[in-house]
């Protein structure tokens, strides 16, 4: 198992369907070694604190096997790390192989799965597609939030192993 992409994005006002909306979907893959804190990783943020981010949901992480599956579904969009809005871009990870409390090693700090991403619909702005969302919903390929347990760095290439297994089922 191994990180792919870390990525990373700051609150933006976008046009969508005639308004404005706030959002830090939008997460590009950044170079060399990232501080991951209890809040998430240095130079991303939330544009909404009231169903995004804190301790138990500090860092998202989608799995690259997805992709494939998109580039399917989504004919002629072009997709890049990071395009689900997640902070990290993992290979060997799957959520039928998860479980929350599930603790991993990545770089030097110790991440702890929480829960599976319910996604809101930034993720329709972010696809400019007003069935994103049940369409992510349908495809059973969430991608999952960490608690950081042991603040650390990270970077992609970095190895994922996995410390403990979660009691959760």
């Amino acid at each position: 198992m191994r990180l792919i992409s870390v990525n990373v994005g700051t609150p933006q006002e976008i046009l969508w369907k005639g308004r404005s909306v706030r959002t830090a979907i939008f997460k590009s893959p950044v170079e060399g070694p990232v501080e991951v804190g209890e809040l998430g990783l240095a130079g991303d943020r939330q544009a909404d604190l009231s169903v995004h981010g804190g301790p138990d949901k500090a860092v998202y992480a989608y799995p690259a096997e997805h992709y494939e599956y998109w580039k399917k579904e989504l004919p002629g969009v072009e997709l890049a790390w990071g395009n689900f809005g997640e902070n990290l871009t993992t290979e060997g990870l799957l959520e039928a192989d998860l479980r929350a409390g599930d603790r991993f090693q990545v770089g030097t700090a110790t991440l702890m799965l929480t829960q599976p991403r319910q996604p809101c619909y930034k993720l329709q702005v972010r696809f400019n597609r007003a069935d994103m969302v049940k369409r992510f919903l349908a495809s059973g390929r969430s991608g999952f939030y960490f608690r950081v347990i042991e603040p650390g760095e990270l970077r992609a290439g970095s190895t994922i192993r996995r410390l403990t297994l979660g009691s959760h089922q």
